[in-house]
């Protein structure tokens, strides 16, 4: 691969988002041994910074350093560096030290988030979970409009089995991203396992009304791919509880209001997961095992 197709393809996986360790490390590590970075301009320190967290990835902490390095005389003193070493210790050194490096830059600036974020992360690799979930919950105070925080708190309720918790990180998350379906989605999901059904079948109609196909295409006429099909698998779920068990099942801590159709939407929700199992062509990818599924939404 040339150095113009490799720089292009790292620079792809950064706009995306994407850490791609084994490729970005394999295309990464020629141009920066070749000291190509050198030409990138402003763009040298994003492709550092990228391969320093990928030579992490892949055990290659040599690499690692050396980037760093690099960095580290550009940008002295910069939190993003210092947390890139903090991510470097967290490899190589033990817990203890990794977290007395976080305490100490916190105690030079108690509102440095990325630092913050890492030590709270080292804690609960700890198993002090108390003590991350304190920490975290103080860093949302100061920092509430961060997603990934939420996402985080809400992770480590549901791994302690709190899912009532948990669904109440989550509701903060929706809040701040209610335009992302895959947000509504693992509320729906926690809501359901937390035992409130009524608010669980409610997020997941959300879903499929955020979701489902095209507006301008007729519901009979469209596919349900991806997100969507997961989503009806959860209208399936809530609906056939409720049916089968409407004292219990329509309790909702949330207070929310059992719909009043459940047995239209268990039939709707059959034959929309139905479509999604009989498609053909590359629609039909997902209709491995739809026999297994007929089976399943066939069941009373």
């Amino acid at each position: 691969m040339t150095t113009t197709a490799a720089l292009e393809q790292l620079a792809t996986y950064r706009a995306h988002n994407s850490r791609a360790s084994q490729e970005t490390f394999q295309k990464g590590l020629p141009l920066f041994q070749r000291n190509a970075y050198k030409k990138m301009g402003d763009d040298a320190w994003s492709f550092l910074e990228q391969l320093a967290l990928a030579s992490i990835d892949m055990g290659r902490y040599d690499i690692a350093d050396q980037c760093l390095k690099v960095l580290e005389e550009r940008f002295t003193g910069s939190p993003r560096v210092d947390c890139l070493h903090g991510i470097l210790m967290e490899a190589t050194e033990s817990p203890e030290i990794a977290l007395k490096y976080y305490n100490d830059l916190l105690e030079a600036d108690s509102a440095n988030a990325p630092i913050w974020k890492r030590q709270i992360a080292v804690l609960r690799h700890m198993g002090k979970i108390e003590k991350a979930v304190n920490e975290l919950s103080q860093f949302l105070d100061t920092f509430y409009a961060d997603v990934e925080g939420w996402l985080e708190l809400a992770d480590i309720y549901a791994t302690c089995n709190r899912y009532e918790n948990s669904l109440q990180a989550l509701s903060h998350v929706i809040v701040l991203a209610p335009q992302n379906p895959f947000y509504l989605l693992q509320a729906a999901e926690t809501a359901y396992t937390a035992g409130d059904v009524p608010l669980s079948i409610r997020m997941f109609l959300m879903v499929v009304d955020m979701s489902d196909g095209d507006d301008n295409e007729p519901l009979a006429e469209s596919t349900p791919l991806g997100i969507t099909v997961r989503a009806w698998y959860g209208v399936k779920l809530c609906s056939r509880r409720l049916i089968r068990d409407p004292e219990h099942a329509s309790v909702s801590a949330s207070q929310t209001d059992t719909p009043k159709n459940v047995a239209l939407l268990d039939e709707l929700a059959t034959e929309r997961l139905r479509i999604a199992y009989s498609s053909a062509g590359k629609k039909g990818d997902i209709a491995q095992g739809r026999d297994e599924v007929f089976a399943w939404v066939a069941a009373p």
